[in-house]
């Protein structure tokens, strides 16, 4: 078994046999650390400090795994031309969903554009190398069988169908970005799983190689993302946790307003609203600086004093 990820010649340089074990470690530390953190991130409650820890670390991780898998396979001793798209798609998906959860709700930018002309090319190149596929003596692309690629192209479309949807209504908010983020990461760490769980196996033990278990890791996030999916799009979660809608609370000029009391006047789009309840939102109102304009009257309007944190009133 060659240690070497990329095929350096014999009698090459000592220091390019270095740097060739160091992109080896990088690939599989990166890897292995963004399978760890990535199922932390999805079994940690959401908007919490481990999640975020979590989510941020396999984000990193993850997308030095990628880049270092799809610069580093056509370079291989055997070239793994397909992998170049695999690690395209992981870079894809782990990127446009970072995007998605730090961006506030609405807007859209080059990035989102950029983002699309690149779900286009993986489905694209899905199509073409199922094509070669079929068409070759030996039915595979460099022993990748025509089914890999029609993952590759399945996955491709939906993203890119999700992406002409959110630049066609200029932006995503709410549960909509939530889902946009969730559906992404997981299909990320899935390929993940699956390139070391199965495609790695002969570097696992004997009694190993083979075992139905391996999928199990690998099926995982596909559960979980269904079970969180359910929960953001179908249940009250979205709209009653404190933690998720936190994350949510945009400073525009129509949700509020200050007064020379020292009050903030916040609108509330649910009835009974659980932030206003848990006072999530006083911290924001301490640090505020007033005005002396008066608080304009809307319909389910709310007052926080900070100097009383129990005063809470609608008006």
């Amino acid at each position: 078994m060659n240690n070497n990820i990329l095929h350096v010649p014999a009698g090459s340089p000592w220091w390019l046999f270095a740097v060739a074990n160091l992109i080896l470690f990088l690939h599989i530390a990166g890897g292995s650390v963004g399978i760890i953190s990535g199922f932390m991130a999805l079994l940690s409650r959401k908007g919490e400090r481990v999640h975020r820890v979590a989510g941020t670390v396999f984000f990193v991780s993850s997308m030095i795994m990628a880049t270092i898998g799809a610069g580093a396979s056509p370079f291989l001793p055997v070239p793994q031309t397909p992998n170049v798209f695999a690690g395209v798609l992981v870079f894809y998906m782990i990127a446009t969903s970072w995007v998605a959860i730090k961006r506030k709700d609405g807007g859209i930018g080059r990035f989102d554009k950029g983002g699309l002309a690149v779900a286009l090319g993986i489905v694209a190149a899905g199509v073409i190398y199922i094509i070669m596929a079929r068409n070759s003596p030996t039915g595979t692309i460099g022993k990748t069988p025509p089914q890999a690629f029609f993952v590759f192209a399945l996955l491709g479309s939906i993203a890119a169908v999700g992406d002409i949807r959110m630049i066609v209504r200029g932006g995503l908010s709410g549960s909509a970005r939530i889902v946009r983020h969730l559906w992404r990461m997981c299909a990320a760490l899935t390929i993940a799983s699956g390139s070391f769980f199965l495609g790695q196996q002969k570097i696992m033990p004997i009694y190993m190689r083979g075992s139905p278990w391996l999928f199990v890791p690998v099926f995982a996030p596909l559960l979980l993302m269904v079970f969180w999916l359910i929960r953001v799009r179908l249940t009250r979660w979205y709209k009653s946790d404190p933690i998720a809608l936190q994350e949510n609370i945009a400073p525009q000029e129509n949700r509020s307003a200050f007064t020379g009391d020292h009050e903030q006047v916040l609108d509330c789009s649910i009835l009974d609203c659980p932030l206003c309840r848990a006072g999530v939102r006083r911290w924001r109102v301490s640090m505020a600086t007033p005005s002396s304009r008066p608080a304009a009257r809307r319909p389910f309007a709310r007052t926080i004093a900070p100097t009383t944190p129990s005063t809470l009133s609608a008006r």
